[in-house]
């Protein structure tokens, strides 16, 4: 959901990374959650990194998801330069299996929290979950959205199995 002062940015290293971090945007856009998205790569652009991060909270972000694959280093350099929670979902990684990414993110010091979600997929659609409850916390509306997705997802679950030779 595009917006001029959204709430949430979707930060990714490379462009193959969307379709990943799209899992994350689609989450938000189903539960009308302003983001701005932007390819930021702690090797190749790191003075983009830079700005990016020191600027997030003055312009008007709540809460940065930041997809990363291989070394994975833009969620950790990003919370070291912006105050605000940052969600790293590590990207499924060709050589490794996204296990180099998962390593890279969920290894921060003390001091410098990263929340870590699950590889590829899932870690996206999930941060994008997060990063909607957190800003549930201050958005009654917003909360309500997020109970009734959650509901939804517990109607979708059938209570009886369902014999598949009837």
């Amino acid at each position: 959901m595009r917006d001029p002062r959204p709430a949430i940015g979707i930060i990714m290293g490379s462009q193959s990374d969307w379709e990943t971090m799209k899992n994350a945007a689609d989450i938000l856009d189903t539960l009308g959650v302003a983001y701005e998205t932007k390819i930021v790569s702690a090797h190749r652009t790191p003075d983009r990194l830079v700005d990016y991060a020191k600027t997030a909270k003055s312009r008007g972000l709540k809460v940065i998801i930041a997809g990363a694959g291989g070394a994975a280093h833009l969620p950790g350099m990003t919370a070291a330069m912006t105050p605000l929670p940052v969600l790293g979902v590590p990207i499924q990684s060709r050589a490794l299996k996204g296990m180099d990414s998962l390593l890279s993110i969920v290894q921060m010091p003390g001091g410098v929290p990263v929340g870590t979600l699950a590889i590829g997929a899932a870690g996206a659609k999930n941060a994008g979950l997060l990063a909607a409850g957190i800003m549930a916390l201050m958005n009654d509306a917003l909360a309500d959205r997020l109970d009734a997705w959650r509901q939804s997802q517990t109607d979708a679950v059938a209570q009886d199995p369902v014999d598949p030779a009837v």
